[in-house]
């Protein structure tokens, strides 16, 4: 599960200027206790309700109900993001995992020193291949969370 994991990162990097939040956009697989969205006001109550069940610390943006914030970055079920303090993105991944951000998170602070160090540096982009930990049963877990509809219809689609 991510969210304790980054909150943890993010105390961890917080003392060198490095920011975090958790945008809110909507259920991915709802469910009778927590079912689709079709309100401002239900998707508020979603927000607060998984800042208590997982115990989420940092900030937590709620995107717009029509989930315009979540297109605009790709729309992928579990992504992350890196911003530099001026909003250039170095960083984007289509799932959230801990120590992929803290590597880049790393290399990020570090390519700001060697910039401050008068280092000439010139940008390139990388694409790579990361791997996570796929924990099936914390995943169920969640799922069974949102309730017996969440996991009847994820069964139904992917087996």
């Amino acid at each position: 599960m991510a969210a304790p994991s980054l909150d943890k990162l993010a105390n961890r990097f917080s003392e060198r200027g490095v920011g975090s939040v958790f945008v809110y956009t909507h259920e991915a697989h709802p469910g009778e206790n927590y079912p689709h969205l079709t309100s401002m006001e239900q998707k508020f109550r979603h927000a607060r309700r998984l800042r208590e069940v997982l115990g989420v610390g940092r900030p937590i943006l709620v995107d717009a109900l029509d989930g315009g914030c979540h297109r605009a970055y790709g729309s992928m079920p579990n992504m992350s993001w890196i911003f530099t303090a001026t909003g250039v993105p170095v960083y984007k991944s289509d799932w959230t995992d801990a120590a992929s951000i803290a590597n880049a998170i790393e290399y990020s602070l570090d390519t700001s020193e060697r910039r401050r160090a008068k280092e000439r540096l010139a940008p390139f982009r990388v694409e790579r291949l990361d791997f996570r930990n796929h924990d099936r049963e914390a995943f169920f877990e969640g799922l069974e969370r949102n309730g017996p509809k969440a996991v009847r219809e994820f069964r139904e689609a992917f087996g």
